[in-house]
């Protein structure tokens, strides 16, 4: 089985709940027909309309959905099926862990919100350094400093789709309280202002270690994990 990773991107200001309802309906239904499995929708909806998110590319991503197939050759029916539904897509195949797992309610809207973020390596490290702090130092720095409750990692292996952007090196879930989307103390897991300020510090300093900020994404959505 290999793990598909597909940005929606549109520049006609889609409305977020009625994209949300077409590719957990229509969509959904086709790809599973063509063999897609443990489908995944991120809809930034108006469920996370309150989130500020950081948008970069143009058209800006709407939304995303990751799946897994028997064979990635075999996506052409599950990218037409997304295709039809925004402007444009990029498909990536992609390799998971799970530094932490959450209890995702099959058909039904996973709990709080999602944020995601398209990441880089930072320049003048190595790919190994990288994986490195990322996988072992920041993994324990994020979980410390965050409200966290579902992490996961996906590793871009290789693109999909034609002219796909390069310029990340993977897709970060992170899962928080719904509360999250607006109070900055209860991202940061802090119930005073030194807590939140402190927290907050300790975990730039972990991202600066590894990390590009240049090119980076970062949407907050709501997931509904379809099976």
């Amino acid at each position: 089985m290999q793990k598909l990773f597909y940005l929606l991107r549109d520049g006609r200001n889609p409305d977020g709940d009625a994209l949300r309802r077409t590719l957990c309906g229509q969509a959904a239904a086709r790809m599973r027909e063509s063999g897609a499995r443990e489908i995944t929708i991120f809809a930034s909806d108006s469920d996370v309309a309150a989130g500020k998110p950081m948008l970069q590319v143009d058209p800006p991503i709407c939304g995303m959905v990751s799946f897994w197939l028997e064979d990635a050759a075999d996506r052409g029916p599950s990218e037409a099926a997304l295709s039809d539904c925004v402007e444009r897509i990029d498909g990536y195949l992609v390799v998971e862990s799970r530094p932490v797992v959450h209890a995702m309610p099959t058909g039904r809207r996973t709990p709080g919100m999602k944020q995601i973020s398209c990441i880089t390596k930072r320049p003048d490290i190595s790919r190994e350094e990288f994986i490195r702090i990322w996988h072992g130092d920041h993994r324990r720095v994020a979980i410390e400093t965050q409200s966290t409750f579902g992490y996961v990692r996906n590793e871009i292996f290789r693109p999909l789709t034609p002219d796909a952007p390069m310029q990340w090196d993977a897709f970060v879930e992170e899962s928080f309280p719904i509360e999250a989307l607006t109070s900055p103390l209860a991202f940061y897991d802090a119930t005073t202002e030194a807590a939140y300020q402190a927290n907050f510090e300790r975990m730039m300093e972990s991202c600066a270690r590894f990390l590009d900020h240049g090119p980076i994404e970062v949407v907050f959505v709501s997931e509904y994990h379809l099976g």
